[in-house]
């Protein structure tokens, strides 16, 4: 007889992951034999770089590699990550001391609400935003509350907005520019608030900086640990997989507060035996020799914004200007819910993209499409848009 197996309540109270969901409804379209598109999952389409695997396959020879690594991170890879930070942002950090390794920044940014938050205390969270920031607060019983995320607003959370009771129990608060899923960037006026208003009500502040390195133009994102004070009040999360195509690989690093850092590598010591050596040792050749491949990745995404976004112009779809990361912020037609144009979208022109809601109910009106797929593909969606529209 098999025993009955009844998850923990915190399991039960989860919504079905996002992208679980989309790859599910993917998945029963391409069965009906339709040609689909997808646009809905922000994990790039392009090979991680030879000099990176290069370097993993010498590493993956290296015996030295193949037993526990440290729990936190290689020394080498985190003066590596200290390197990096100097280099691009001016940011001076102990390599020990004020940086870890994560097993990619989704780990990292689940586990820190462990080390940190008390059941009851409050987690303010950006909404639309990325759902492991609830979620990881959910499991450590925490209270989420949701900063709206609103166009007016240029998509920046208003802090004078978020009422005193819920500031005298906030613990933490993340925030994440350029933004996923809206592409919005933060000002360094914002930054500074940030700081001044972390240090007003004792928030620790958790900077999600996963798309630092993909933006247009003249619109190069900072860090927030630029702004003075900020390596005062919190940490910045960061990661190697969307700069360099190494989502699968799963590396990225915290870095700022040395005391956050040390509780976040706490929880890490107890729960994982750190990330592969080979990997980390990837991770430095992508961090050293990286810079000309991530312009030349750049040039790359802005031919496929330019042979996209006209597209949705001419299909009458509204959209926020795409200034950093690959993610399309676009208001679904008047009359129609996120979730109803999606599918929509899916069923009737064979194209995946992401409803709004799936990051909070302040994306209701939007979906969220992406810049991950070849230009060929994206002019195909573009076209198959138009033809949409105009029924």
């Amino acid at each position: 007889m098999a025993v009955t197996v009844t998850p923990a309540n915190r399991v039960k109270s989860l919504p079905p992951y996002l992208f679980a969901e989309i790859d599910r409804l993917k998945s029963e379209t391409r069965q009906k034999g339709v040609d689909v598109i997808d646009l809905g999952v922000g994990d790039p389409d392009l090979a991680t770089p030879e000099f990176i695997r290069k370097e993993m396959k010498v590493a993956l020879d290296d015996k030295a590699h193949h037993r526990y690594p440290s729990y936190t991170g290689m020394t080498t890879f985190l003066e590596a990550v200290a390197e990096w930070y100097q280099r691009r942002f001016n940011v001076a950090l102990h390599p020990t001391q004020e940086c870890v390794t994560l097993i990619g920044s989704k780990e990292g940014i689940a586990h820190i609400p462990l080390a940190l938050v008390n059941p009851g205390d409050v987690v303010l969270c950006p909404n639309p935003g990325y759902p492991v920031y609830a979620i990881g607060t959910q499991f450590a019983g925490g209270e989420v509350y949701a900063m709206p995320l609103l166009e007016k607003n240029n998509y920046l959370p208003d802090l004078a907005a978020i009422p005193e009771n819920i500031l005298k129990r906030a613990k933490l608060m993340h925030i994440n520019y350029p933004n996923n899923p809206t592409g919005a960037l933060a000002t360094r006026k914002f930054y500074e608030d940030v700081v001044a208003f972390a240090n007003k009500h004792n928030i620790i502040v958790c900077s999600d900086a996963a798309y630092t390195e993909l933006y247009f133009d003249n619109h190069k994102p900072m860090s927030f640990l630029e702004v003075p004070g900020a390596k005062e009040v919190g940490i910045e999360f960061h990661s190697l997989s969307k700069s360099f195509n190494m989502t699968g690989w799963r590396l990225g690093m915290a870095v700022g507060h040395r005391d956050v850092i040390a509780a976040l590598g706490k929880i890490k010591t107890n729960v994982d035996s750190g990330q592969f050596q080979a990997v980390q040792m990837a991770g430095i050749a992508a961090l050293r020799q990286g810079d000309s491949f991530l312009a030349d990745l750049r040039k790359i995404y802005e031919e496929r914004k330019n042979a996209f976004l006209p597209l949705l112009e001419k299909a009458g779809l509204k959209f926020k200007p795409l200034e950093a990361s690959f993610y399309i912020w676009v208001s679904v037609p008047d009359g129609e819910t996120s979730a109803a144009f999606a599918k929509r979208v899916l069923s009737d022109a064979g194209i995946v993209c992401t409803p709004g809601t799936g990051f909070g109910e302040f994306g209701e009106g939007y979906v969220r499409f992406t810049l991950c797929n070849e230009v060929e593909r994206l002019q195909a969606a573009g076209k198959r848009l138009i033809e949409l529209m105009k029924k």
